[in-house]
């Protein structure tokens, strides 16, 4: 594995952190201020589209797509140290490039399995930053870690299909641009094969029988700016056959598909977060004095920049292997490493983070410095994609054979 990026990456890196000083970080006080002037905290401020059209005239789209027809044609291991710059900010930056979740996987899994109408009326104005979309899995009644657990039913009725179910912590479900729910339900519930039970549909949010219910707080945060996670209802919400993705019984698979890319995506913006906090504990430490002495000569202070700097350092190495294994092996070659990531990545950041708040006192847990907002963050990706339990399990199993 070669450590050095290729020129075309260290030419977007380069990009990328000028436009992160010039545009991203002056835009965060400014959002802030536009969103609460805003008749519904759920619309998007002025500023964000400006960053969206600045963005896509410097090249800066899409970054996430490595199908060159539809996005930047960008490997994994190109893509990682971009994705990495964007989570110093990850409440505009991922959103300012289109490279924001959950539509980076919606577009992904489009891209794979749609079908031509289905590329044509949905992912293109994905692609163009048009509209947004949600990802409709976790249930609030069963064990969603476990997705073949999932209850909602998918009912074939003629030419249509009826969903019945409920979800909940529906990213960015709650932003009106949210026109399309990819919905994972079961459509043989009774079928011998449980990974065989599940299909995936394309379900418009004004379908009838379609209900945005309320937005689900994390950590107090509704977080505005990702466009919420909402709990969402499906009564018998009917739509054509035809949104249908890929064939009957195949949701898990794509699901599994979906999740690789998402899981390390997730974990290229954790070391930028993290990073984003080392910067804060560093000019922290040098402009505070406490008990005669600036805080960045106290020794606990040191120990924890340093172990914070290990930390980074061992955790980005760990991701670009992972996504180099991607890139030459496929998702499936690289599943161990997808996992590793996932459970050290947001531990070790959340660990940063709390040391980072701890060294800001009480403006640490406030709204004057982003610390609180990323440690929720980085404290729910332990849940999100699958929480690190269900991933040690499968880690484990997968050394032990090796002596069975």
């Amino acid at each position: 594995m070669d450590f050095a990026f290729d020129a075309r990456t260290e030419e977007l890196r380069a990009k990328l952190l000028a436009f992160m000083d010039e545009y991203v970080y002056p835009a965060e006080a400014v959002a802030e201020e536009q969103r609460a002037a805003l008749a519904s905290p759920w619309d998007t401020p002025a500023v964000v589209e400006e960053l969206k059209a600045e963005a896509r005239r410097q090249g800066l789209w899409n970054l996430f797509l490595p199908d060159a027809e539809h996005g930047a044609g960008l490997t994994n291991l190109q893509y990682a140290p971009l994705a990495e710059i964007t989570g110093r900010s990850p409440q505009l930056a991922p959103t300012a490039l289109n490279c924001a979740a959950p539509d980076t996987g919606n577009m992904e899994v489009l891209a794979q399995f749609g079908d031509e109408q289905q590329k044509k009326q949905w992912l293109e104005p994905l692609l163009a930053g048009e509209i947004r979309s949600a990802f409709a899995m976790t249930e609030p009644e069963v064990a969603s870690s476990d997705a073949t657990n999932i209850t909602t039913h998918i009912r074939r009725e003629g030419d249509a299909y009826v969903i019945t179910g409920r979800k909940w912590y529906i990213s960015g479900a709650m932003n009106p641009d949210c026109k399309i729910f990819m919905v994972m339900g079961k459509t043989d519930p009774d079928g011998a094969d449980i990974r065989r039970q599940q299909s995936m549909v394309l379900v418009p949010r004004d379908t009838p029988g379609v209900t945005v219910k309320r937005a689900m707080q994390v950590f107090g945060y509704e977080d505005h700016s990702h466009g919420g996670h909402a709990e969402v209802i499906f009564d018998h919400a009917r739509v054509p056959v035809t949104h249908l993705i890929g064939e009957e019984g195949g949701g898990f698979a794509i699901a599994q598909a979906r999740l690789g890319p998402g899981r390390i995506h997730h974990c290229m913006r954790l070391i930028g977060m993290a990073e984003r906090a080392i910067e804060l504990m560093c000019r922290r430490a040098v402009s505070r004095t406490a008990f005669g002495k600036a805080l960045a000569q106290q020794g606990v202070v040191q120990n924890w920049i340093a172990d914070a700097r290990v930390a980074v350092e061992q955790l980005r190495l760990l991701v670009l292997k992972t996504a180099w294994l991607m890139d030459t092996v496929g998702n499936k070659g690289a599943h161990a490493e997808i996992q590793s990531i996932k459970i050290a990545t947001p531990r070790a950041v959340v660990d940063i983070l709390d040391r980072a708040i701890q060294l800001h006192g009480a403006g640490g847990v406030s709204q004057d410095f982003p610390l609180a907002e990323l440690y929720a963050g980085a404290r729910t990706l332990m849940l999100a994609d699958g929480p690190d339990e269900v991933h040690q399990r499968s880690l484990a199993r997968r050394e032990l054979k090796k002596y069975l």
